[in-house]
């Protein structure tokens, strides 16, 4: 089936909250313990899976996601190569806590091959900065080096991309934002390649309790069903706002892979996802257009359905240029956005 049909017939398994369910004839099932498995979550992860073409694991959130894989999968001493401009909670986990169990921090411009290192991390549609690799020259560059490849495609969703399919090792997806896609689930997942690294993260996840709790992983499975509608939905209209916002005289640079397009995002994908990044004047100016959106909500985080906004200089700091705004495009119609964001630069002048 195609991945839109996938997604409408994920199971209806029901939310069973129990931490335990008894032996069969003094053998543990498959669901024993909700430590390790529960019914929900293996309904999730098997969808999941069948999307991104390889095995799935649920964690409790994108970041949980991104340490299990770091530390189940490398040892003390290892290189981590982080494309620049992507999603800073990684680059911070990485500079703070799992620097200090041994793991070192490159980064990088994905944009050009890789460095030497033993795990590459790459980010089609980097989140906020937009730059897009060429996967299949990244991934390939790094395997030659001896180097295992993530993908965060958190962005793009499986709906738009599959980078198992361009030989990457893992994919690890952020499900609080566009697979669950309604501002009520905090789940990650990974998807691996080879059943000995979805073995070696199972092990992990079970003995570190990194689990991700039945009720999200019930909202993410319903989330699933509408996506195939949401994404294109909300990436034309990321494309519209990013059209419109190049005309307006406050606006200094707009960042979008569909917007020109980037040429070799487009070889990979003929959809860009919901989020882009503009740049206004300064702080000041970041400051007065949150303060004056009307429709546009003024929070963090991407993916929902409805459409959010915020200054990113708050969280980045010297990462990202003090004017840039990121907005993540919902559901609501690209005029009533337009106008709302039109009479908020406005105020910014």
């Amino acid at each position: 089936m195609e991945r839109e049909s996938l997604t409408v017939h994920a199971g209806t398994t029901p939310v069973a909250r129990t931490t335990i369910e008894p032996y069969d004839e003094g053998r543990p099932g498959p669901f024993f313990y909700q430590r390790y498995a529960h019914r929900v979550g293996a309904e999730a992860e098997r969808v999941l899976g069948e999307l991104d073409g390889g095995q799935a694991l649920l964690f409790p959130s994108g970041t949980g996601a991104t340490a299990s894989l770091m530390l189940a999968t490398l040892s003390p001493g290892a290189t981590v190569a982080v494309a620049d401009g992507g999603y800073f909670g990684t680059v911070g986990l990485l500079r703070g806590e799992l620097a200090r169990w041994g793991l070192e921090l490159i980064g990088f411009d994905q944009t050009g091959p890789p460095p030497k290192a033993d795990l590459v991390w790459l980010e089609p549609c980097s989140n906020p900065m937009l730059t897009f690799p060429d996967l299949d020259e990244s991934i390939a560059a790094a395997h030659a080096a001896g180097a295992r490849v993530a993908v965060d495609n958190t962005v793009l969703s499986p709906l738009l991309l599959r980078p198992l399919e361009h030989g990457a090792d893992f994919v690890m997806h952020s499900a609080t934002k566009i697979l669950a896609g309604h501002h009520d689930a905090l789940l990650g997942v990974v998807v691996c390649a080879r059943d000995e690294d979805a073995e070696r993260l199972l092990e992990w996840r079970g003995h570190a309790g990194i689990v991700a709790a039945p009720d999200p992983a019930w909202l993410l499975v319903r989330g699933l069903k509408t996506l195939g509608v949401r994404v294109p939905r909300q990436s034309a209209t990321a494309l519209e706002l990013a059209r419109r916002l190049s005309g307006h005289p406050t606006v200094r640079c707009v960042r979008y892979p569909g917007l020109g397009p980037d040429p070799v995002a487009a070889r990979y994908t003929d959809a860009f996802g919901p989020i882009l990044s503009f740049d206004v004047a300064d702080a000041t100016a970041v400051d007065r257009v949150e303060r004056s959106l009307r429709l546009i909500e003024n929070a963090t985080s991407l993916g929902g359905t409805a459409t959010t906004l915020e200054g990113r200089f708050r969280w980045e700091g010297g990462r990202v240029p003090e004017g840039l705004l990121r907005i993540s495009a919902g559901l609501e119609h690209p005029d009533d956005l337009w106008d709302d964001l039109e009479q908020a630069l406005d105020a910014a002048r």
